[in-house]
């Protein structure tokens, strides 16, 4: 570059610091941050904020992470979902403010399906548990599993079930019941929606009559492009709503949220 006889703006240097640090972390908290560059962190705090205005980095709600923004980058890799919990992030945290009850992001991975984002802090009635990024969810037990299932294109579907049927443990007993499986998903496409099932208790292993977390859970798939790239979900305290409650309530509000996620990731050019 040209030698220009000017003061550097210093300011400018500490935000482009932060976001050089944060390209390297990948995803860092405000103590990382402040760690990584030494500057304070009501500075930091500033310039994260700052960032987020212009569209440079963007915080997860699951852990509180500051990120850079993927979206800006235009970038969509085929096993990088960072975009699309960018994207869903907002939505689920305005979800959480209109029904209170927590909300997961997942997307499937091979033969279970994996959680990215949740609101959960941010609802008032009832959290969910603490799960780290990343948590295994069974994909055929779980509101999540079944509605990725139900949604996505036929061979896609027959490979997951066959990779399902490499283990041979009873948390995959279903996927050896070629009958059950389409009836799951034909209910699941009439409703337009899909659950738990019954003896689903949130844990991948064990059944509900060993483990049970006193939820019920609905979920609807996000398309992109004609393919399911991840599932939203809304769960709930059974002692405190019926399914049928749930549905006639806030079954509008999820898929709502749904089709925004959708609408904005094809306004970003990613689907």
């Amino acid at each position: 570059m040209r030698e220009y006889r000017v003061k550097p703006i210093e300011s400018l240097g500490r935000g482009l610091q932060v976001l050089q640090v944060l390209q390297e972390m990948r995803a860092a908290s405000l103590h990382d941050l402040h760690l990584a560059t030494g500057i304070p962190k009501p500075t930091l705090t500033r310039i994260l904020h700052t960032a987020h205005q212009h569209g440079f980095v963007w915080q997860r709600m699951v852990d509180g992470a500051f990120l850079p923004s993927q979206t800006l980058q235009r970038r969509v890799e085929s096993d990088d979902s960072a975009w699309l919990v960018e994207i869903a992030s907002p939505v689920l945290d305005e979800l959480s403010q209109r029904l209170q009850w927590p909300s997961v992001l997942a997307v499937p991975r091979l033969d279970y399906m994996e959680t990215l984002e949740t609101n959960s802090s941010r609802t008032y009635f009832d959290g969910l548990p603490p799960r780290p990024h990343g948590f295994r969810v069974n994909m055929l037990g779980s509101a999540s599993g079944r509605a990725y299932l139900a949604n996505c294109g036929e061979q896609e579907f027959r490979a997951v079930i066959a990779r399902l049927r490499l283990k041979d443990i009873p948390a995959h007993a279903l996927a050896f019941d070629d009958e059950a499986l389409q009836r799951i998903v034909a209910t699941t496409r009439e409703r337009g929606y899909a659950v738990r099932a019954p003896d689903f208790g949130g844990d991948y292993y064990r059944p509900r009559s060993e483990v049970d977390d006193g939820r019920s859970s609905i979920a609807m798939p996000v398309r992109l492009d004609g393919r399911v790239v991840g599932t939203i979900n809304l769960t709930w305290r059974r002692q405190v709503l019926s399914l049928t409650g749930l549905v006639q309530r806030h079954l509008g509000d999820l898929r709502a949220a749904v089709r925004t996620v959708e609408d904005r990731a094809r306004a970003a050019g990613l689907g």
